[in-house]
């Protein structure tokens, strides 16, 4: 049986209408993750989208599906652009303050780094590997700071990386404290932490 010429075959019309939904479901994931973690509820990321919480599970298999469908939009691209940058320092105790001050920055203001950091969703292998590659950052900053004396001598890789859990903690579960606080905070964290020479002025 043939179509009517200029009509679109219902299967078309289906695809487009799968694709034109997925998109509208990544979208609101992304505004949603990015606004407020990973751990929003589905049926909140349905509504944006204007489709059912069924629809989202058709197209994307769940939470986990659709936090992979979007996690380098959300999280992986600015993440691992400061692991790159911080890479790129060549003096050691600048790239440790780069790097804490950049990381804490993010977690300030994408509350989906934090859910990443937590490992709340152990299932999802991206999240996962973005943690190990968190990991690995802590190591190589730890150990080239012990080749240089950048930091004091009894901090370990598991101090940095408990420093950074504990912040993700105290920004997921409680109150977002006024910007200013935050970075002054992160300026006696890095005094607290590094070594300075005999004729350091403290900045």
């Amino acid at each position: 049986m043939s179509t009517v010429e200029g009509a679109v075959p219902a299967k078309a019309r289906l695809r487009a209408d799968a694709r034109r939904n997925s998109e509208q479901i990544r979208s609101a994931a992304i505004g949603a993750f990015q606004g407020r973690g990973l751990t929003v509820p589905l049926e909140e990321v349905a509504k944006a989208a204007g489709v059912s919480k069924a629809t989202v599970f058709n197209r994307f298999g769940g939470r986990i599906g659709l936090i992979e469908a979007v996690i380098e939009e959300v999280v992986a691209t600015e993440l691992f652009a400061v692991i790159d940058h911080t890479r790129s320092v060549d003096d050691v105790d600048e790239r440790i303050a780069y790097y804490l001050t950049a990381i804490r920055d993010l977690q300030y203001r994408q509350p989906a780094v934090n859910d990443v950091l937590l490992q709340t969703y152990p299932h999802s292998r991206q999240l996962m590997e973005i943690c190990r590659a968190g990991t690995e950052i802590n190591d190589e900053l730890v150990a080239a700071a012990r080749t240089t004396g950048a930091l004091r001598p009894e901090f370990t890789a598991g101090d940095l990386h408990a420093l950074v859990v504990d912040n993700a903690l105290a920004l997921k579960h409680g109150e977002l404290p006024p910007r200013g606080d935050y970075d002054r905070r992160t300026a006696y964290l890095l005094d607290g932490i590094r070594v300075r020479g005999p004729d350091s002025d403290g900045r």
